[in-house]
């Protein structure tokens, strides 16, 4: 953990001790200069003034830029990027278009993308706000990560009716490697695949995910799955006694002062047209899905993510959280700074260490967090991050890079799935934006960590 302090509060008190005579304005200067020794215990950010000044070079830099510019002239939606190093921001830019299209009809004028826009951060929402959350509480004592699920949440358990057991002895620490014995979609919004777990219901579906059948033995497999996060959410409420979304924006996002991170963002305040748009057809992909309630107009500004939207009421611990790249920044730099920012802690380093660790059976795996653990990973870290580098990615095209060896933090949001899809009967998941080497994240990455004179 970095600290910017040159003298200890203690330091300061035991002079205040030496000097009993000392008048009253100098003891109200010493207490002056506590308050300002505690006000910055952690870096905060600011603006680089030239790349060069953290060792980037200008020129490599607007490669970046080129390469976006020119995917978005190839027909790719939008994209915003950040990043920092040594604790400044070296770059915060906005590509294309937030939004091109009403349904399959493209709009006479397009919303331009801006610096502000707010993204479906999907998966990352696991880091952003359940792994954060958890950090936290793990920090103060309220969480074991070695004691079992049941002991947070009592009906989670096995069954007679159960072909495959596991549940009784299932620990939070195997849910967060993700070897928990969980399918990765049960599709709890439709019923033609969830069957007797249907629910479009919040409380009944955090019920259900209790009643949801292993399907192979806990700690035998990594298999990543939405059921994990929404456990660990479950486990989040249980213990703060409050729904994810208010836990987290109060407990998290406010102290940071973070007015753009939030889970339904047109619930509080915000409009359709601050978000970057999704799916052009609601959940339909392109007319090949139906299920009870489905969303056919072009989204914007809600949820993309079935599950969250239908079953969960917009908040939940796999996905529903937006943001843009302003805040997000702050959030890498909280990593980076070992829990803290500015004067606020929200979690130590130890628990840190503890999160980004590898697991024993998959060296791409922390807790939560994925890692930049073997040559699997180079798609999305690119040849160039150290072994130490960890991160995230969201189906609706975002990813976290985070590499503390050398001080870096990426954020990379985009709108790909606000396209066609390619083939959707062949295919209901590969949409046109995903074709682009920026929806793939692993050039516009490469390219940044090129831009270092380090890889020069």
């Amino acid at each position: 953990m970095k600290i910017w302090t040159s003298c200890t509060l203690g330091s300061i008190l035991a002079l205040s001790l030496l000097a009993p005579s000392a008048s009253y304005v100098k003891a109200n200067t010493i207490q002056e200069v506590a308050v300002k020794e505690t006000a910055s215990l952690y870096p905060v950010l600011t603006k680089a003034k030239k790349p060069e000044e953290v060792g980037f070079s200008s020129e490599k830099l607007e490669r970046v830029d080129g390469l976006i510019e020119k995917e978005v002239a190839a027909g790719f939606p939008g994209a915003a990027l950040i990043v920092i190093k040594d604790g400044k921001i070296v770059k915060n830019e906005s590509y294309g278009y937030k939004r091109k299209f009403n349904e399959h009809t493209p709009l006479k004028r397009f919303q331009k993308m801006e610096n502000d826009t707010l993204f479906d951060l999907a998966s990352n929402t696991k880091m952003y706000a359940t792994n954060f959350a958890l950090q936290k509480l793990v920090s103060e004592g309220k969480l074991d990560i070695q004691a079992k699920v049941q002991q947070y949440i009592p009906e989670f358990k096995d069954t007679k009716a159960d072909v495959i057991k596991g549940k009784d002895t299932l620990r939070v620490i195997d849910v967060l490697h993700h070897t928990a014995g969980f399918k990765p979609d049960p599709q709890y919004h439709n019923p033609n695949v969830s069957k007797e777990l249907y629910s479009q219901e919040r409380d009944k579906t955090i019920e259900f995910i209790s009643k949801t059948p292993l399907t192979y033995v806990p700690g035998t497999q990594n298999v990543y799955s939405d059921v994990d996060y929404m456990l660990l959410g479950a486990i989040v409420e249980k213990i703060t006694g409050q729904q994810l979304d208010v836990y987290v924006e109060n407990e998290l996002y406010k102290p940071l002062k973070l007015k753009n991170t939030m889970f339904n963002p047109l619930q509080k305040g915000f409009k359709p047209k601050d978000a970057a748009a999704t799916e052009l057809l609601g959940n339909t992909r392109d007319g090949v899905i139906d299920f009870p309630n489905i969303r056919t107009y072009t989204l914007q500004g809600e949820v993309h993510d079935e599950k969250a939207f239908y079953s969960m009421g917009g908040v939940s611990g796999h996905a529903g959280l937006f943001s843009n790249t302003k805040d997000l920044a702050v959030l890498l730099q909280v990593m980076l700074n070992g829990g803290g920012y500015g004067k606020h802690t929200l979690f130590d380093q130890e628990t840190v260490d503890a999160f980004i660790a590898p697991s024993d059976m998959n060296p791409t795996y922390g807790l939560g967090w994925r890692r930049n653990g073997d040559a699997s990973m180079e798609w999305m870290f690119s040849p160039y991050a150290s072994d130490s580098a960890y991160g995230h990615t969201g189906w609706t095209g975002t990813v976290t890079i985070i590499d503390p060896e050398i001080d870096l933090g990426i954020v990379l949001l985009t709108n790909k799935k606000h396209s066609p899809l390619v083939n959707p009967v062949a295919n209901s998941n590969q949409f046109f934006g995903d074709l682009f080497k920026t929806g793939s994240y692993g050039s516009v990455v490469t390219a940044i960590y090129e831009a270092l004179e380090t890889n020069e």
